[in-house]
């Protein structure tokens, strides 16, 4: 048979594999969101935030420039966040009710690990654009929540026009080349949830040459 025909071999002995091909695939499709109002004690500590930030350190990182970080938010430090959540409401809707702006505060006392995901996008011009950034701190973000769930812990990405607000940028220190991307909330899932439907490869795959 000429080289390059037929059935390629592994290249490593699946054996010795960290994971099975069935065991990754098990967790993939295990991972799912559970609302932060769900997540309670305990969360991920000591050990468990180790394997958790080992994990972004995974991600893809061309150059190793690490364009992202996390920015831990803990509990004595929930009161700060809420501040900021209720004055961007208030921002936004000068007409926001008392309780409307208790309901935003509310938000920054949930899952018990809430950390803010930042990612690098500038400065402007460098050689490694802000696209390839971006897609670097997304792997950081989903390696730490595969290992939530490996962990057996349930997670959550959240955004909310919060994010945008200056407020918030002084909070977290951010610089002019750095963007908020979402906050993450770990913790015990209270509620089983059922699994999402998956969408269908026709959905997000196609061939070049053929009709989008």
């Amino acid at each position: 048979m000429p080289p390059g025909m037929g059935a390629r071999a592994p290249t490593t002995d699946p054996a010795d594999a960290p994971v099975t091909a069935r065991q990754l695939d098990a967790l993939l499709q295990a991972r799912r969101t559970v609302l932060p109002k769900r997540l309670a004690a305990p969360g991920p500590e000591g050990p468990e935030l180790d394997l958790l930030l080992g994990a972004a350190a995974a991600a893809p990182d061309h150059g190793g420039l690490v364009p992202w970080r996390f920015v831990v938010v803990p509990a004595p430090q929930r009161a700060r966040l809420a501040d900021v959540f209720a004055q961007s409401l208030r921002a936004r809707d000068a007409a926001a009710t008392p309780a409307q702006c208790e309901q935003a505060r509310e938000k920054a006392f949930r899952a018990p690990l809430l950390m803010l995901a930042v990612a690098q996008l500038g400065p402007a011009g460098h050689e490694i654009p802000s696209t390839e950034r971006l897609i670097s701190a997304g792997c950081a973000v989903q390696n730490m929540l595969l290992m939530a769930t490996a962990l057996g812990f349930g997670s959550a990405l959240t955004t909310g026009k919060a994010l945008r607000s200056e407020g918030l940028r002084a909070l977290f220190s951010l610089g002019p080349d750095d963007e908020p991307l979402c906050f993450i909330s770990i913790g015990t899932a209270t509620a089983a949830r059922a699994a999402p439907d998956r969408p269908a490869r026709e959905r997000y795959m196609r061939e070049l040459g053929t009709p989008p």
